[in-house]
């Protein structure tokens, strides 16, 4: 019988009354999430949103601050993205493994409007802050993700990271650090499927959001999504992806989006 008929046999049973958290634990298998990104506005959204359901064991939020987030699930730590020893320390102090990691650390500066707008400097720091961290969190902390199950990894891309989607031209730093990223999380789909074939690696575009990242951005008369829409809608898509979702990019409507 299958196991989550099951579940729904033993919970319509029981006494709903002294059905609490730490029960439906014992009876339903729970997951452990790590949330990279924290303190931002949609990494914070999605600890949140996690933490609201009830096959949820526990939520590593990473931040570079070690902002605390008050709630019971969330054990808050603080890491330096681009530092390969305290991604490493962090990896090596978590005594559990995983079955969800979430990217969501990235910044947009001044994006130029036209190639004379460009700079060496710029596009470093574009790749520095979109792509980079991506791929030492993957480094580091993919060996921690169950071999025997279906597990999870999925890091913020954007749409004007789409070569085919790219009509409006400009902002080159940007687009292109995107791009890269969405390259790592197709190598790494292909890598890790080989040593779990249940592995689901895929990138996500999560709207427009009304936060620090896009604020200098917006025009007036244009509706926004909050932080915490955005993370309700991620997490849907999140929870539809299967094996053969593994390698693409997903917009929060559940749109596949092209490279």
């Amino acid at each position: 019988m299958n196991k989550m008929i099951i579940y729904t046999i033993i919970i319509k049973y029981i006494d709903q009354s002294t059905l609490s958290r730490a029960n439906l634990r014992i009876i339903m298998k729970t997951i452990n999430i790590a949330i990279f990104g924290s303190s931002g506005a949609i990494g914070k959204a999605l600890c949140f949103e996690y933490s609201k359901y009830e096959n949820v064991n526990k939520i590593f939020a990473f931040s570079r601050t070690g902002e605390i987030l008050n709630n019971k699930l969330v054990t808050s730590r603080k890491v330096d993205y681009a530092n390969e020893e305290s991604l490493k320390i962090e990896a090596q102090s978590l005594n559990c493994k995983l079955d969800v990691i979430l990217i969501t650390v990235g910044a947009l500066d001044n994006p130029e409007k036209s190639i004379k707008d460009f700079s060496a400097n710029k596009f470093i720091d574009m790749f520095n802050v979109n792509t980079i961290p991506t791929a030492l969190i993957a480094k580091y902390f993919l060996p921690l993700l169950h071999r025997d199950r279906v597990t999870k990894f999925a890091s913020l891309s954007a749409r004007v990271g789409s070569i085919e989607d790219n009509q409006l031209g400009g902002w080159y730093s940007y687009r292109a650090s995107k791009s890269a990223l969405n390259m790592i999380l197709k190598g790494l789909s292909i890598e890790q499927k080989r040593l779990n074939p249940e592995s689901i690696i895929f990138g996500l575009h999560p709207g427009t959001v009304d936060s620090k990242l896009s604020q200098p951005f917006q025009k007036k008369n244009k509706e926004y999504f909050t932080p915490e829409f955005s993370a309700q809608k991620l997490r849907e898509v999140i929870e539809s992806k299967s094996i053969n979702d593994n390698g693409k990019i997903f917009a929060w409507d559940n749109k596949v989006i092209p490279y």
